[in-house]
Formats: C-alpha cells, structure tokens, sequence
C-alpha cells in the first residue's frame, strides 16, 4: 500500500491533504476522479465558478505522479 496525497489547487490557493492509503495509482485516479466531481457537484449548486480547480495526486516519496483538472471529469 502506497500512500497518496490529493492536494488541490483552486486558483491561486493551495489545500494540502494529510493523504490516504491506497493499492496504487490507479485507485488514487479513480478516487480524485470521484471526489472532483463531488465537489463539481457542489460548487454548482451554489452557483460557484468551477474552472481551474485541479487535483495533485502526490505518493509517500513525495513525486507528483497525476494532475486531474477537475473539469476533465466531466462528461459534457
């Protein structure tokens, strides 16, 4: 188990996340994936700005190893 970390990045503000353990990459994708579009959810229904918002999915080593903009969830 590998832990990764999903900061955020929302304009020029910075969210550093404490992390979860997860079996590898393709389960941290899945999971930003999720919660980008959980959070897409909600800045829609109020009304917010959903443009620029973008997960970095960090391992234990430190290495940025995904970049998930949050409107590349979206299916339109």
């Amino acid at each position: 188990m590998t832990r990764y970390f999903f900061h955020r990045r929302d304009g020029d503000q910075f969210i550093e996340d404490t992390g979860v353990e997860m079996s590898g990459l393709a389960a941290a994708r899945l999971e930003a994936i999720k919660a980008a579009r959980e959070m897409l959810a909600e800045k829609l229904l109020a009304g917010e700005l959903i443009d620029g918002q973008v997960f970095e999915i960090v391992d234990d080593a430190g290495r940025l190893v995904e970049t998930i903009p949050f409107k590349s969830v979206l299916n339109l």
